[in-house]
């Protein structure tokens, strides 16, 4: 799939990664493939430091750069001057708000100069990503192509691969954090719990997302 991809679109396709175990397997088969694909994160300003040495050993080990994306300055000053740095533990609203600022703007932003996307979700995460496909046209981002490699992969498949090919990880992972985002959003987990209910933890959902995989649009003053 991934030497199908970059024959047919590079440079017009990029793979998002947030440096988890899923993600470096990613980045892991997308270097072997060519030393030339596209990797982009999205920085939010608010990521674990064990996230940015996550990206350092990265960048090293395959000598490759890695694209950060920023949220727009203006935006972030304007909704934590109006709502506060913790704004995402007052309302729900609030952390969409927040995710929207953060990592949605951005994506939208570089994603329509592509024609196609890599990511590294997998059905067994989410109710929401249960009817993920491999090849998807993405609605959310203008009809380009969404392509997803590991979506029928367990997370038992994704830590073989790590550990058979040795992939530089996040060391959170070794700390009881099966999913990892941004520091104040994401906490370890306790025993028998979800691999997600670490993520937005003060929220009683039970399937959870930030907005870049699923439309979250809140009519919220800007």
């Amino acid at each position: 799939m991934l030497e199908w991809a970059l024959e047919t679109l590079h440079p017009r396709l990029a793979l998002a990664s947030s440096f988890q175990s899923q993600g470096v397997v990613l980045i892991d088969m997308f270097m072997k493939v060519s030393n030339e694909a596209r990797i982009f994160t999205l920085d939010t300003g608010r990521l674990n430091q064990e996230t940015y040495d996550v990206m350092d050993r990265i960048r090293s080990r395959y000598n490759t750069e890695i694209e950060v994306l920023f949220p727009e300055k203006d935006e972030v000053e304007k909704m934590v001057t109006e709502r506060g740095m913790n704004l995402f533990y007052k309302s729900k609203d609030n952390r969409f708000l927040c995710c929207e600022v953060r990592k949605v703007n951005p994506l939208k932003k570089f994603l329509g100069g592509l024609d196609g996307w890599v990511t590294s979700i997998r059905r067994g995460q989410t109710e929401n990503r249960a009817q993920a496909q491999k090849f998807e046209i993405d609605e959310l981002h203008g009809g380009i192509l969404k392509i997803n490699p590991l979506v029928d992969w367990t997370s038992e498949q994704v830590w073989d691969y790590i550990n058979e090919h040795k992939v530089p990880y996040n060391k959170l992972h070794d700390l009881g954090y099966p999913s990892i985002g941004c520091a104040p959003c994401t906490r370890a987990v306790k025993q028998g719990e979800d691999s997600r209910a670490g993520r937005w933890w003060w929220e009683s959902d039970s399937d959870k997302e930030c907005g870049l995989h699923i439309d979250h649009t809140i009519n919220t003053p800007k």
